[in-house]
């Protein structure tokens, strides 16, 4: 494993060639999210709504460039408060699977989140504080089989956006 930077994490998931980006989620809450979820707590909608817009041309903009992009996130319940806001402020469109913690009590998972493409696989390291300490890459082959593997595997147990009623 290598330790890289974010900039080094957006160039190797989202320069050429394009292809999918898969992305696996093991947290119930993400402080990067804070000020987004304090702003949803408050019912602050404008707010939430100029983000949500920002994060949606994003995807779209890569997806015309040919990064189609799928999230899995694996959650506990009930949900937290900040999962119940992620259900409300998902954008119906996005290729989004909701997996309760209990359909994965014996698939094996990997230990930290990770951003998946067919050639490598990113960790984000989250410390007991909820901060993001480092990002590892992977390219070993293993590694990347079996985070593709776990990633399909949850894909396929899980509820799709829109359908999911926790």
């Amino acid at each position: 494993m290598e330790l890289i930077s974010a900039s080094r994490r957006i160039e190797l998931l989202f320069g050429e060639p394009a292809q999918e980006v898969r992305k696996l989620e093991l947290r119930d809450f993400y402080e990067v999210d804070r000020p987004l979820f304090e702003a949803w707590r408050s019912g602050e909608r404008k707010t939430v709504e100029e983000t949500m817009t920002g994060h949606l041309d994003s995807r779209t903009k890569r997806a015309a460039r040919g990064f189609l992009f799928r999230r899995v996130r694996v959650v506990s319940e009930p949900l937290s408060e900040y999962q119940r806001m992620a259900v409300e402020i998902a954008h119906p469109e996005e290729l989004l699977r909701w997996l309760p913690r209990p359909k994965v009590s014996a698939v094996p998972l990997p230990g930290n989140d990770c951003l998946i493409r067919d050639d490598l696989v990113v960790f984000n390291l989250i410390g007991g504080d909820n901060q993001q300490t480092d990002i590892q890459l992977s390219t070993d082959p293993d590694v990347v089989r079996f985070c593709n593997e776990t990633f399909e595997q949850a894909w396929s147990l899980g509820i799709p956006n829109g359908e999911y009623k926790p």
